[in-house]
């Protein structure tokens, strides 16, 4: 792949990962501080844990990838994750930072998206892969917590057309 394939491949992967991002924020908010720690089997996550993970893996993917290196710290992690109280204050800091971010990723030069990086040595790609890696790690969690809400008493937002619980939808 040439820099400016990498470059070319990239803008339109950060566009479809921007397309996902209201739907993203309403999921999001949907989890409310009485019910935020549902979860439907012992194994799973709970719905605030979801939420965080969520908004702090898509900036830690963009921080990633425009580091060229994917590296863990899990004490940061939770110090940053403690910031939040409530999912409102969540989808701030994912309205404020992701698009940020977003705008930082798009800025890569394409001889910057074309190296590859191994992902804690399970596999590697060109760098400008990891956002549609990145997309679909997003879009995969969103998912379960979509899935969370009805059952929490939320009520699940527009998605990829009219939920049943935000409008009316014909028979």
């Amino acid at each position: 792949m040439t820099s400016e394939q990498a470059k070319a491949a990239a803008d339109m992967l950060a566009t479809v990962w921007e397309s996902e991002f209201p739907a993203t924020c309403q999921v999001i908010a949907a989890v409310k501080n009485g019910n935020r720690d549902y979860k439907p089997d012992p194994k799973s996550r709970t719905a605030w844990e979801i939420a965080t993970h969520l908004a702090m893996a898509d900036i830690w993917f963009i921080d990633s990838i425009l580091a060229g290196a994917f590296e863990w710290n899990e004490e940061a992690a939770k110090q940053a994750q403690s910031q939040f109280k409530s999912a409102d204050d969540v989808v701030t800091f994912y309205q404020k930072t992701f698009p940020e971010k977003l705008k930082q990723l798009r800025a890569l030069p394409g001889d910057k998206l074309t190296p590859p990086i191994s992902f804690f040595g399970m596999m590697s790609m060109p760098a400008v892969q990891y956002i549609g890696f990145a997309n679909n790690h997003s879009i995969h969690h969103r998912g379960q917590l979509a899935a969370y809400l009805r059952a929490m008493g939320s009520k699940v937002p527009n998605i990829y057309g009219p939920s049943a619980d935000a409008e009316a939808v014909p028979n």
